[in-house]
């Protein structure tokens, strides 16, 4: 039996609000690891102000209009500083938000397309409020299970390709062949077979650079690939002259994309946020169609709905938070307030906005609360300063992290039963529709399409979720819109 040392008991440690508010000890963290964690998250995911306004940027709408790479820059960084934020102080995870990818190169590549950019941004914020409805309703897990896990991992790999293909194509590393070539080859690989500019070259570099920092798990690996490539691109110009891919009008091959890289004028200033606001609700399904529109809007929701419910989960176990269910405790309130990341991201024209796989960099780092997201969400306000720089990255700078970020998506191929053929073709329609045809929404189309027929074929009708046969009926008439509106007239 020990003796007592007669030195008066320690009282309790006293838990401050901010402990108490953000959970940190019940989580076993401190601050000085949520702080941490929060700034590598932001370095994980940085990447986003340099690589939107390039994706946004890159496109122009149907009426010829594009976007500046400055103000986009400016209002995707504020926007995901303040949803970062926000999620972090009521749902209180350590999950990062910016605008998503895979969602942007949808609205600037297929939907820009045949609307305005204030009609497209119009259709990701309605978009969103569907979101948040879905989730308040507690729809939004129903309309997910209605989906078979196979077809989910059909549509990241999809996108992960359709993203590689973006980076691949704006590099210049494959170029379309003039249709005079005389040739049935639709592609081909740089100049003639070679990689025979300047600008490609370096986006070569930065391929390998960025593969190799993100391959030895480097904090942060594909910022700083494209912040050392877009530096090395500075360099290239210098020395080589390249000159931007057009000279007084006519294409110049061997030329920069967009942007010709060289020393900004200033490194700082005020944002440019007049993006904010312009927004048009309506207009979409004026100009194109209440079908059209609504199926833009559907695609739209189903590439932000998946893509967050599975980071959600990944994200959640990664961290450790999930209950003995395997479920996110609070998992609604989460939900709700993802929704409004679209809301958000439709009104300041930067596109949806989602939570951030990359958070699972400040989660390794320590991070277990909201307190982390609120670090990360204050270094994004601060980087709205600095948009003068993005606007000299090229994009044969950034294009190497599509690459990256499309590999990184390939993984989920596993979770595809490729020995059965019924759930194999859809499948595989499902991923290669996307690059193939230039088009998020035809991939996801074919693909329901392909497997409510291969399951009725096969005798597992009844096994197809009613919501998956509505879909289907819905992409046929999707594709079949041009001769139905002949038929009309």
């Amino acid at each position: 039996m020990s003796q007592s040392t007669g030195a008066p008991s320690q009282p309790p440690t006293k838990v401050g609000a901010l402990d108490r508010y953000f959970k940190i000890s019940e989580r076993g963290s401190t601050v000085s690891r949520e702080v941490r964690g929060g700034l590598v998250s932001f370095f994980a995911m940085a990447y986003i102000i340099i690589l939107n306004p390039l994706i946004l940027g890159s496109g122009t709408d149907v009426e010829g209009n594009q976007l500046s790479i400055v103000e986009i820059a400016a209002v995707t960084a504020f926007t995901a500083g303040v949803m970062t934020i926000a999620f972090g102080a009521i749902a209180r995870y350590p999950f990062a938000f910016a605008t998503g990818l895979g969602i942007n190169s949808l609205v600037a590549v297929t939907i820009a397309q045949q609307v305005t950019w204030a009609e497209a941004m119009g259709l990701v914020v309605i978009e969103g409020i569907i979101i948040v409805i879905l989730a308040v309703t507690g729809f939004r897990t129903a309309v997910f299970n209605a989906v078979p896990g196979e077809l989910k991992a059909a549509i990241a790999v999809g996108i992960g390709l359709f993203i590689a293909m973006v980076g691949v194509v704006d590099s210049g590393f494959v170029r379309r062949l003039p249709d005079a070539a005389g040739t049935t080859v639709p592609v081909g690989l740089g100049i003639n077979g070679s990689i025979a500019s300047w600008p490609t070259f370096v986006f070569v570099v930065g391929l390998l650079l960025c593969g190799i920092l993100v391959a030895r798990q480097i904090r942060g690996g594909l910022f700083i690939g494209i912040v050392v490539t877009a530096v090395f691109a500075v360099i290239v110009e210098a020395l080589a002259d390249a000159g931007p891919s057009f000279v007084d009008g006519e294409p110049n091959p061997t030329g920069w994309g967009l942007a010709v890289p060289g020393i900004p004028d200033s490194l700082g200033g005020i944002p440019n946020l007049s993006l904010i606001g312009q927004v048009d609700l309506i207009g979409a399904f004026v100009r194109i169609g209440p079908l059209a529109a609504g199926l833009f809007v559907f695609t739209l929701l189903l590439a932000n709905f998946f893509d967050a419910m599975g980071t959600f989960t990944g994200l959640g176990k990664e961290a450790e938070l999930m209950d003995d269910k395997g479920n996110l405790p609070n998992m609604k309130a989460a939900l709700v307030v993802e929704g409004f990341g679209a809301v958000a991201g439709g009104l300041t024209s930067s596109s949806s906005n989602t939570v951030f796989l990359e958070s699972a960099s400040g989660i390794a780092e320590g991070a277990r609360t909201g307190l982390a997201n609120v670090v990360t969400g204050g270094l994004f306000l601060l980087a709205m300063f600095f948009t003068p720089l993005y606007e000299v990255v090229p994009v044969e700078a950034a294009a190497p992290a599509l690459v990256i970020v499309g590999a990184l998506m390939i993984p989920q191929i596993k979770a595809i039963d490729l020995t059965n053929f019924a759930v194999a073709l859809p499948a595989f329609l499902t991923i290669v529709a996307m690059p193939f045809t230039y088009s998020i929404a035809n991939g996801i189309g074919i693909g329901f399409i392909a497997w409510v027929v291969m399951a009725t074929a096969t005798g597992k009708g009844r096994t197809v979720h009613p919501i998956l046969w509505i879909v289907a009926v819905a992409f046929v008439v999707y594709f079949a819109i041009g001769p139905i509106t002949d038929a009309l007239a």
